[in-house]
Parts: C-alpha cells; sequence; structure tokens
C-alpha cells in the first residue's frame, strides 16, 4: 500500500506542507498558528477564529462573504481552536473543488488561496480595531458555547477531571477559554492581540489534493506576505509528573447517572521512543469494544454504559471515562483499577494484542482516505519534532511486542478519580 506524503518548504517565515494526491476531487488548505494555552490569552485565542469568519476588508459582511463562497463553487471554509498538548492551535482552512474536474475556472485554486489569506490576514476593521459589532456578538455567542459544557455532563465530567487533574498546569484551561475573560476583552484589544499572533507566533500552512508543489509555493509567496523576521516556538512544561498521591474529586450536581472519569500520567509523550507501545497499550486497555475496560467493566460486571480509554499524545495522559449507576462508584472504581493492574502485570493475551494492532492499523490506513486526517497527523509530527509519517508507524506498530506494552504499563499512574454524581444523599457505596 501505497502512502500520501507531504513535502515541506519554507517560504519566508511560514512552512508550507504540501501532499500531492490525486486521490481527492477537492483541495483542502489550512493554515495553523500556534499559541501557548495560558489563561492571559486561551480566551482571546478562542474568540479568533468566529470573528475572523464574519468579514473581510473585500468581503466585509458575513452575506458577502458566504457570497464569495457559493462563487468559488460552494467552498467550504471553516475555522476553530483546539489543544495540543500546552500548545492552543487556531485553524483556519478551506475546502474547494478541484479545477481539473470543472469546466471553467482555471485559476480555482489561486483564488482559493487569495480567499484564504483575506480571511487569516485582512479581517474587516474599523477603528484600530476588529468591526466591534461582530466582535459582540461572537463573545456573547463563544460565552453560550462555554455556559453550554455544562449541559453536556459526559464533556462536563472529561474536563473537570484535566481541571483537577492539572490544576496549576496550562492543560487545565478549557479549550474555548473563561466567560470571565470576555467582559474584558473588546475589539481593539482583541485585534492588537490578533496582530502579535499572527506576526510572531509559528504558522504552519497544509495543502492537500491535485496540486504540485511548485504552483503551491508560486501561490503562498504571492498571497501571503512574509520576510525573515523569526516567529517566537511556543515553550511547553515537563510531560514527566510523578504522582505522590491519588486525589478523588467528587462533584454534585442534578443528574441521573453518574460520570465516573479517571486521569493518569502516562510519562511518555509522542516525541518518546515509547509513544508507540502506548498506543498498543491505550488500545489493549479501552481504545476499542474488545478492550479490557469495555469487556471486563460494561459487558462482563455491566458496570457501566460506557467506558473506555484515551490518550492526549502531547501532554503525556490517558484518561478514562464511563458511565455508572451512582451507587455503583466504589465497585466500578475497583475493577477499573484491576484492569491498570493487569496491564502492569502483563496480563495480555494473543488475542487482546493482535485484536488491538490491527484495529490501530486500519484506522490509520483509513487516515489516508480524509484530506483533514491526513493534515492532522501531518501537524502532531511537525509539533513533536518527531517525523511520524504514518507509513512509519504502521511499521513500528507490527513490530511491539506484549514485553513493549508491559515496560509502558509500568510507567502509568493513575493521578485523578473524578466522579460526578447527583445531589441526593451519600449512600454507603457511593463517594463522599
Amino acid at each position: 500500500m501505497s502512502y500520501a506524503q507531504f513535502q515541506s518548504i519554507p517560504v519566508g517565515n511560514l512552512r508550507v506542507h504540501v501532499c500531492a494526491t490525486d486521490k481527492f476531487k477537492t483541495n483542502t488548505l489550512s493554515a495553523m498558528i500556534q499559541q501557548e494555552l495560558s489563561p492571559q490569552n486561551v480566551t482571546k485565542t478562542a474568540l479568533l477564529p468566529q470573528v475572523l469568519q464574519r468579514g473581510t476588508e473585500t468581503y466585509p459582511t458575513t452575506l458577502q462573504l458566504k457570497q464569495r463562497l457559493e462563487e468559488l463553487y460552494g467552498a467550504n471554509l471553516f475555522a476553530d481552536v483546539y489543544k495540543r498538548g500546552e500548545r492552543h492551535v487556531l485553524q483556519v482552512g478551506l475546502e474547494i473543488a478541484n479545477e481539473q474536474y470543472l469546466r471553467a475556472s482555471a485559476s480555482l485554486l489561486e483564488e482559493g488561496v487569495a480567499f484564504l489569506s483575506e480571511v487569516l490576514l485582512r479581517p474587516v476593521t474599523e477603528n484600530g480595531g476588529f468591526k466591534e459589532s461582530y466582535v459582540a456578538a461572537e463573545k456573547k455567542n463563544l460565552k453560550q458555547k462555554i455556559e453550554s459544557l455544562k449541559d453536556d455532563k459526559i464533556r462536563y465530567a472529561a474536563q473537570r477531571c484535566i481541571e483537577e487533574m492539572c490544576a496549576g498546569e496550562p492543560y487545565s484551561l478549557f479549550t474555548y477559554g473563561r466567560s470571565e475573560d470576555l467582559d474584558h476583552i473588546d475589539a481593539q484589544s482583541l485585534y492588537t492581540y490578533y496582530r502579535d499572533l499572527i506576526r510572531h507566533r509559528p504558522i504552519d500552512l497544509f495543502f492537500v489534493g491535485n496540486v504540485s508543489v511548485d504552483e503551491v509555493v508560486r501561490l503562498v509567496e504571492r498571497h501571503f506576505p512574509t520576510d525573515q523576521t523569526e516567529r517566537v516556538p511556543v515553550e511547553t512544561g515537563e510531560v514527566r509528573h510523578t504522582v505522590r498521591e491519588v486525589k478523588e474529586v467528587v462533584d454534585r450536581l442534578d443528574v441521573k447517572q453518574g460520570k465516573l472519569n479517571l486521569g493518569c500520567r502516562t510519562q511518555v509523550s509522542i516525541h518518546d521512543e515509547d509513544y508507540v507501545a502506548l498506543m498498543m497499550y491505550n488500545g489493549i486497555l479501552g481504545g476499542f469494544p474488545h478492550s479490557k475496560l469495555f469487556v471486563n467493566v460494561r459487558e462482563k460486571a455491566s458496570l457501566a454504559y460506557y467506558a473506555s480509554s484515551r490518550l492526549e499524545s502531547h501532554k503525556g495522559i490517558m484518561t478514562i471515562q464511563s458511565g455508572i449507576e451512582i451507587a455503583n462508584y466504589q465497585q466500578a472504581v475497583d475493577i477499573i483499577r484491576k484492569q491498570l493492574d493487569a496491564m502492569r502485570q502483563g496480563d495480555i493475551n494473543d488475542v487482546e494484542l493482535e485484536q488491538t494492532r490491527a484495529t490501530l492499523i486500519n484506522q490509520l490506513r483509513e487516515r489516508q482516505d480524509r484530506s483533514y486526517d491526513l493534515i492532522d497527523a501531518e501537524y502532531h509530527s511537525i509539533l513533536s519534532g518527531k517525523p511520524r509519517p504514518l507509513e512509519q508507524l504502521v511499521e513500528d506498530l507490527k513490530q511491539v511486542t506484549k514485553a513493549d506494552v508491559q515496560r509502558v504499563a509500568e510507567k502509568v499512574q493513575l493521578d485523578t478519580i473524578y466522579f460526578l454524581r447527583d445531589k441526593g444523599e451519600v449512600t454507603a457505596d457511593a463517594a463522599n
């Protein structure tokens, strides 16, 4: 099987990454801007994607912006923020038809590049700031998004577990910031912040589709002004974190079903040699329906409505999430801890090992079929500073042994047990 490959080229102080492939009938363009995850910046960074999508110098109203997208054969503009370890990443992108599959518009790619550049670099402004009405509207929308987290109890419990586990660390911050910051942000201060971010922080531009490297470089040089000023890298904290005592935290809300989340320090990040073994570890423990958590906690013991685990590869964290009857708290904690112990003792059978390996490899191969996933995988490699092409990951997975998984398991430390439960009286079996 052949794998899509990226070629990276510096253009001024931008990094351009091109994946030339005829697999897709659209071209996907994406700009990634890194910022440190910090209390001072998190809410401002989270506000920018929506403000930037409201209007540009040439298309100053949202209606005009949407009309321009229609002119570009229904191109899709997207923007958001997310965390990669202790980095906060602002993404602005465009998916646009490939002109080779259309009868007209031989310059559609260039029109798309020009449009993306304008959205990112030439937003509509007034009085030395962003347009005030747009900022006011998006502050209101962001506040609703932050406050609505409590309405989704699974996501709320996951965030609360991270807040408690990583208290005092940047990673504890919510991706979309803090509602109390919004009153202190206005159109001018946000614009000043945006200008500083665009000028000084690392920017990566990705292109996936039936394009050539030379053409992309020419278009970036034409539509993205650059200079030789060195951009300031984002510094991140140490992944290794010794756990001295397991925290136990209980929140009470008006819920009928408990949410039990456990946070673990793996001491391994995507940069480390043991990362691929950690992928296998997570898959065997809780990544899939055949994993220990699903089989033993949900199926055999009937203690959970769902039970799974996931990795944060840049922070070196693994979280376990489950939905349980409130009275089953201690029993569920005990059986989950037994699964962690079993992994540590190497209690892993061949079926678990091989089924996990096959499922992970299949997942990686499926990423070849989605341009967004190709960009995401490449960006993980760039941020980690350790190139991990999908082809290499697949080959590395084939070499992982049970001893490798057990070695990783011995590093994993339970850090925090978080329980979201009802407001009722504490029962004999439930947490205090």
